[in-house]
């Protein structure tokens, strides 16, 4: 594999297939975890900017310990990698800043894709509105990070993103949906990844606006939500997003929390 460079990678405005604008892209055709794969590959010395992109994975993780399931070729199932040196303002305390980043790209990829503007969900999911039946997920992100001697070796960053599904299973379709099934027109993965990628780079080049943007176009602010933690679920309106990540909740008590993980349902209004 690749040593870790010392520098970015240079921007590549004409990617080949196997190359983004971050760096290489690795295809599978069948992993059990991207993120897995590429936590690996880091520790072996893959460089900062690499991308896997799985047709299928057999073990797909979600936040929380959950899985992440998908027929094959029915959802973009990727992780990027990312080293300090590609964006040295980064620290442990600070990683926050690659997932916000990472869910804003996409749903900017997916309105020029797709055609339609998904719905960002503090703090890494994206939702396609329905008045019919309310919001159902789209994507799903899961950070993770390698940190050694009280230093950031590298983070990873994956995303689960329902591109070209027929139909769901009978436990997820109510919550879920895909981009196909909201355009109503046939989505390319690929086409997907690309605009993705291109946009990414972009906003790792600048992370001092990512949050001031994150906030700004995050649906979960001014909403009314439940948030349930283990042992406690409370309802309340999301108020803001604090400069490490957390939510701010009023809850119906008066009282201001902040949230650093855990479910957050947007509720519909009564």
């Amino acid at each position: 594999m690749n040593q870790p460079s010392a520098t970015p990678p240079p921007e590549n405005p004409n990617p080949s297939p196997g190359e983004s604008r971050l760096g290489p892209i690795i295809r599978l055709a069948e992993v059990d975890s991207t993120n897995r794969y590429l936590l690996d590959a880091a520790r072996a010395g893959e460089a900062s900017g690499t991308v896997v992109v799985a047709d299928h994975q057999s073990a797909g993780r979600g936040r929380l310990g959950r899985t992440w399931e998908a027929p094959v070729g029915a959802s973009l199932l990727m992780s990027v990698l990312l080293r300090p040196e590609i964006a040295p303002e980064i620290t442990i305390a600070s990683v926050h800043l690659l997932t916000m980043a990472a869910g804003l790209a996409m749903a900017d990829a997916v309105e020029a894709v797709a055609g339609f503007a998904p719905i960002l969900k503090w703090p890494n999911d994206l939702l396609a509105s329905d008045p019919l039946v309310g919001n159902r997920k789209l994507c799903g992100m899961l950070t993770e990070s390698e940190i050694s001697d009280g230093s950031l070796r590298c983070v990873v960053v994956g995303i689960g993103v329902n591109v070209q599904w027929s139909d769901f299973p009978a436990e997820l379709v109510e919550t879920a949906t895909a981009c196909n099934l909201v355009s109503g027109r046939d989505i390319s993965r690929d086409e997907l990844l690309n605009e993705f990628l291109d946009r990414y780079s972009v906003l790792l080049n600048d992370l001092n606006s990512v949050l001031s943007d994150y906030r700004e176009r995050l649906g979960t602010l001014n909403t009314r939500v439940r948030i349930e933690l283990a042992g406690e679920a409370f309802e309340g309106i999301a108020e803001g997003v604090t400069d490490d990540g957390s939510l701010e909740v009023r809850t119906d008590g008066g009282a201001l929390r902040c949230i650093t993980a855990g479910d957050v349902v947007h509720l519909r209004p009564v």
